[in-house]
């Protein structure tokens, strides 16, 4: 089949992977300048199947207004919100009911099990090398968040998930990095979590996706999507119309990017091809093309944080940062340990805009990094991030049929995509082969959405 996709995020990057090695004809269309330029950009890295669960929970409407007056907040809510971020909220408290939440949460997870045994798979068979850490530490600054947390212990045994609940000097063994002088009561590893540099591992996988043929078209943006069947045309086919954009990426990040094969050329002007299918993996930016179609889906931009700086050579020291990844449970602030770099990374921000930095936010980040790593970035050389998460008001992303002929979804995964996204590319393109997939797709299509 001939394909187009549009977004090359790491779900469309990983998407167009997995459609090139089944041995379709793909090109990618990408507004920005390269791939996991946008909400892959700088996420956290953490990929925690256990930890994957929606937003909408039951309890979690009184914690956000409660967290709200908080000055260091998991949890913004901007003042002036537009009917659209209002009905999403609605939707969202509606789908914190008990078992709706159990339901998609069941779902996210099946999804993210799946999804990290197709991360390793693809890095074994391509041999690909990466930055990357075993073992994911929850800190647990008092008894009482221990207490907040022991629900979720319980669903972590009943759901299969390995764990050892440690005392303060069992997480110090694991993490002899952090800070003594920190109140900490409790912790809880997770040996098989890991994390990755999301970005990098991106570059990799396209320059793979590129090698079995697939076509990159950045600075490029698809205007239009056209859906619907031609007598006497076995496939359905559509057309996509394509000019290039003004928007172009932002400054080159501190990850290193590996070297990688030529792109796509630009378009000279606008062009319209025909596909026999288009794949939207586009996050928010999926809204406008979809709308005309008839396909309205209720995503909503979640901004998240992160600051990301070197590590500081202390040869005395060397374990003066994170070994792997940690998760300060109260103030849902994740540190990673990424090569020679630390990334701290968080903050749910619901309104506001993607230009404009809320620095209270980046105060929580520091302020977390300087309880439990004092002194172990150099945070003059510290890079601001802010990306918006695609996130739909009940938890799981939308993959398969979008109810327009031709056109199928690949969205939705919230601040999940890193730990979804190798599982709902290979769940995708089964779904276009006509295979059943390697794992239940219940709940995963657009029709929960309809219901």
């Amino acid at each position: 089949m001939r394909v187009a996709l549009v977004g090359a995020g790491i779900v469309g990057v990983t998407t167009a992977y997995e459609l090139a090695a089944d041995g379709h004809d793909v090109s990618v269309f990408e507004r920005t300048g390269g791939v996991a330029s946008e909400t892959s950009f700088a996420n956290a890295g953490v990929i925690a199947p256990g930890y994957v669960t929606p937003w909408a929970a039951p309890g979690m409407a009184g914690k956000v207004l409660r967290h709200l007056l908080s000055r260091h907040t998991p949890v913004r809510l901007h003042a002036a919100l537009g009917p659209a971020t209002i009905g999403w909220l609605v939707q969202w408290w509606r789908a914190s009911r008990l078992r709706t939440y159990q339901a998609n949460r069941a779902r996210m997870q099946r999804l993210a099990v799946y999804s990290r045994e197709r991360l390793h798979h693809v890095s074994s068979e391509l041999r690909l090398d990466w930055e990357r850490s075993d073992g994911y530490l929850v800190l647990l600054r008092s008894a009482r968040d221990l207490a907040l947390a022991r629900p979720g212990l319980d669903l972590l045994e009943r759901g299969g998930t390995r764990f050892a609940l440690l005392d303060a000097a069992g997480c110090r063994s694991h993490e002899p990095g952090l800070n003594p002088e920190t109140d900490l009561h409790a912790g809880i590893h997770l040996p098989d979590d890991e994390v990755g540099n999301c970005r990098q591992f991106a570059y990799l996988l396209r320059e793979e996706a590129q090698r079995l043929g697939a076509r990159f078209a950045f600075h490029t943006r698809v205007e239009r999507i056209e859906a619907g069947a031609q007598p006497g045309v076995v496939h359905r086919r559509m057309a996509v119309e394509a000019g290039p954009t003004t928007q172009h990426a932002r400054a080159l990040p501190a990850d290193p990017a590996p070297p990688h094969a030529a792109t796509e050329p630009m378009p000279e002007g606008p062009t319209t091809e025909r596909y026999d299918a288009v794949i939207v993996c586009a996050g928010v930016g999926s809204r406008p093309l979809l709308r005309p179609l008839g396909v309205t889906l209720p995503l909503l931009p979640v901004y998240g944080y992160s600051v990301t700086a070197p590590l500081r050579h202390l040869p005395q020291h060397p374990d003066h940062g994170p070994r792997s990844g940690v998760m300060d449970e109260r103030y849902k602030v994740a540190i990673s340990r990424l090569g020679q770099r630390v990334r701290v990374a968080g903050c749910a921000e619901i309104g506001g805009a993607a230009q404009r930095h809320n620095e209270a936010a980046i105060a929580t980040l520091y302020k977390v990094m300087h309880d439990w790593f004092p002194g172990s970035a150099l945070t003059g050389q510290a890079q601001h991030w802010k990306g918006a998460r695609p996130m739909l008001p009940d938890g799981p992303p939308v993959i398969g049929r979008s109810g327009a002929d031709g056109v199928w979804l690949n969205l939705g995964h919230g601040g999940s995509g890193w730990a979804l996204a190798c599982g709902s590319a290979r769940l995708l393109g089964d779904l276009v082969a006509g295979r059943t997939p390697a794992i239940d797709t219940d709940g995963l299509g657009i029709e929960r959405l309809r219901t």
